[in-house]
């Protein structure tokens, strides 16, 4: 149980820590990212507007003067393996260009991103008329507007045209995919530590539960223990006073039978507390502990004690058995787990309902459906039901002797012998309880049939 918890626990840690990291690394490479591309921008910025100055001369010249590298005040800060330059006129007709790449696209002013496709080998394309593979490149441009001041006194300044810078956003991308690479390698190695200090987080964490669990696990067992001595007592000495009726007062025989009544309910209870404190789910028992036990024969000897009782509330049990079923088991246990069923189905089945038990073979296990017309569970108690001091109807089951550990009791018992226990169930329908349980062996397949 309290592994479970640890483990449920480190795993909470973890997907907080982890939840947090990823905020953190998606923060990083956003900022990042957008960082570097507000740097690109303003480089982009300062060259064209570096280039401005050249919009006249470009617009009369042309190529003759582009060619001209030592004269253009721009040569500095312009990489023409990586970036271009592009002059438009006012229409946005290309006038010139200079660089390793031109986009055939109309300018508009402020930063753009595109996906242009460029020789893969721009020399070879040179050299050879054969056309040369395309590869797609994103680029960055940023286009701003040239404008001519005007002559006349307080007239505004006409548009002369546009310029527009370009660069490959290639090393970007890789910086982007490094960062991102060493951010995600960065989590996983947090992570792993996180992990490796929360499992000691997590052991310091449970260790003082589990010690306070254990503590009332055993005062449990002990005060249930205790208590069996003066209740037997009280019992006791209340058969008595019942076996010799007049020595009793008339007034008194009322008192009486609460008494024993509630003596009963005690003793159940304490024995249900008894037998929780002393069995954890977890555990198996030990198999010098269990037999090879006939689970047919616990089924048939449940039936026969407890035919009487459907009897007396006109309910139909019927039985569909098959025989030869043996399982590694504990009696009296196994006899408990299914007495417990099956009286839960006849005392909450109303007069004329029917209660059917079934053992059949399923693969390697026995299942044993207990099947009911009573009134049902609702589907948001179904995930409750296995609790301790579970009661859909509490006032009811109080008058009717119910402690709620009835069926914490089964699936302990289940637990303890390797078996599963589930239910299905449908409010003023019924329910079906379904136990599967290991078989030692099987042979026969004989079914008897007891209505």
């Amino acid at each position: 149980m309290f592994q479970g918890l640890r483990w449920r626990l480190l795993i909470y840690y973890l997907t907080v820590i982890a939840s947090i990291l990823s905020v953190f690394v998606a923060g990083v490479y956003l900022f990042f990212g957008r960082t570097l591309y507000q740097q690109l921008d303003k480089k982009l910025l300062t060259l064209a507007q570096s280039a401005a100055s050249s919009f006249s001369a470009v617009e009369n010249q042309g190529k003759s003067y582009l060619n001209k590298v030592d004269k253009v005040p721009w040569r500095d800060i312009f990489n023409r393996d990586k970036q271009s330059l592009e002059w438009f006129d006012a229409q946005g007709n290309l006038l010139g260009s200079k660089g390793f790449f031109q986009l055939e696209m109309e300018p508009k002013p402020g930063a753009l991103n595109m996906v242009v496709n460029l020789p893969q080998n721009k020399k070879q394309k040179q050299e050879q008329e054969q056309e040369q593979e395309q590869e797609e490149v994103e680029i960055r441009s940023y286009t701003i507007s040239v404008f001519k001041d005007s002559k006349i006194p307080d007239t505004p300044a006409t548009l002369e045209g546009y310029i527009r810078a370009s660069q490959s956003i290639e090393e970007i991308d890789g910086v982007q995919n490094k960062l991102f690479w060493v951010l995600i390698a960065g989590e996983g190695v947090t992570l792993i530590l996180s992990g490796l200090g929360g499992i000691w987080l997590t052991h310091e964490a449970i260790a003082p539960i589990k010690a306070s669990f254990l503590q009332l696990k055993q005062f449990t067992a002990d005060a249930s223990h205790e208590l069996r001595g003066p209740l037997t007592a009280i019992k006791a000495s209340v058969d008595i006073m019942k076996s010799h009726p007049e020595r009793i007062h008339p007034k008194d025989t009322k008192k009486i039978t609460a008494i024993s009544s509630a003596t009963d309910q005690m003793g159940q209870l304490i024995e249900d507390l008894l037998f929780l404190a002393r069995t954890d789910k977890k555990v198996v028992m030990p198999t010098r502990e269990k037999k090879a036990v006939s689970l047919d024969q616990i089924l048939q000897n449940i039936v026969v004690l407890l035919e009487p009782f459907a009897q007396s509330k006109n309910i139909t049990l019927e039985s569909q058995i098959q025989e030869d079923f043996f399982v590694l088991g504990e009696k009296s246990q196994l006899t408990r787990l299914f007495s417990n069923l099956l009286q839960n189905a006849l005392q909450y089945t109303p007069e004329g309902g029917t209660v059917i038990l079934e053992l059949y073979k399923q693969s390697r296990y026995a299942v044993i459906n207990v099947k009911d017309t009573g009134i049902g569970i609702s589907p948001e108690q179904l995930p409750y039901i296995f609790d301790r001091f579970w009661r859909a109807d509490k006032a009811r089951s109080r008058r009717e002797g119910g402690t709620g550990l009835g069926l914490a009791i089964v699936k302990a018992i289940a637990d303890s012998h390797g078996g599963k226990i589930s239910v299905t169930s449908n409010v003023n329908v019924g329910s079906c309880f379904q136990v599967k349980l290991p078989l030692l062996n099987y042979s026969g397949a004989q079914t008897i049939s007891n209505k």
